[in-house]
Formats: structure tokens, sequence, C-alpha cells
């Protein structure tokens, strides 16, 4: 039996997340599958990379949990919300889930400061800085689907952006990684 270098509480914590990051997958593939229905296939290839993503995530807590001498807790995830109204809709909420894990990420931070589990803390930043990403790389399509719905009339530029979309990068460059 290995030893266990994780609190239960934090154990709990990272559960949760690990939990909360099937959910996010679960809303990607949902809001996919509407953009797909929608007639929005790049939107739609995009949102399943994102997806994948998200279970990526899942598995790096399973995996540091379990390596860590704890114990996951395999749950049942909750049904992702209603799908959006329009594209702008679905940016948004997209934005919005992201923020939200982003603050539950900083829970897991801080509890593992006040616990001086350095190990725990070290693994969070990973998670930290891709929360970063996530919600820059959102908010930099929530500007271009602006800009494209915004500029000209009848929405025209959407075509473009669902094109752009579908071989945009899952990845957006934060200001620290930046090269000057």
């Amino acid at each position: 039996m290995k030893t266990k270098r994780i609190s239960d509480k934090i154990e709990k914590a990272l559960n949760e997340q690990m939990t909360r990051e099937a959910y996010q997958s679960q809303v990607y593939l949902s809001y996919a599958s509407w953009a797909e229905v929608n007639s929005f296939p790049g939107i739609a290839t995009f949102l399943y990379g994102h997806m994948q993503e998200e279970r990526e995530h899942m598995f790096k807590f399973l995996k540091y949990i379990n390596d860590r001498g704890g114990e996951t807790k395999i749950e049942a995830i909750k049904a992702p919300p209603e799908n959006p109204k329009n594209v702008e809709d679905c940016l948004q909420k997209i934005l919005k889930h992201e923020i939200e894990n982003s603050k539950q990420i900083d829970k897991i931070v801080n509890l593992s400061h006040e616990e001086k589990d350095w190990a725990t803390f070290n693994f969070a930043q990973w998670f930290v800085k891709e929360q970063i990403e996530e919600e820059t790389l959102i908010n930099e399509i929530i500007d271009k689907y602006t800009l494209a719905s915004n500029e000209k009339d009848n929405n025209s530029n959407l075509y473009d952006l669902d094109r752009d979309l579908a071989s945009a990068s899952q990845h957006a460059t934060i200001p620290q990684e930046e090269k000057l």
C-alpha cells in the first residue's frame, strides 16, 4: 500500500475538481453538438477539441490523486446546461464556465498553501497557467466574434469566424510567455 501524501481535505478538493473537469468536458461536448447541428462545423470542431482537453485535465487529477496515495472517487456528472441561444450566447457561457473553473483551481492553490502541501501547490500551478490561457483564448474568440458580427450587415462574417475556428489553436499565448 502506498503512503498517503495528501490530506483528506485536499484529496476531497482534488476529487471535486476532477469531477468538475469531467463536467466541463460534458459542457463542451454538448455545445459542440449544438454547433454542429446548427451548421457551425468549425465552431463544433473547436469545441470538440476542448472537450478532449478537459477530459485530459480530469485524468491529470485522477493520476495525481492516485500517485500521492489518495483514492479517486468517480462520481456522476451532472447534465450540461441547456443549449445556447446563438453563437454569442455559446461563447459567453463558455467564458463563464472557464472563469468559475479558475476560481475553483484557486481554492485548491489556497488550500495547498495553507496546508504547506508544496507538491499539490506545484501541481495546481499548471492548472493556474492553463486557466489563464483558457480565459485569454475565449476572450480573444469573443473579440473576433464581436468584430465578425458587428462590422458587416447580416452577420456575413460569421461564416469566416466559423471557418477560422475550425483550424484555430486550442491554446493562447499568455503575457508571461510572450517573446519580445
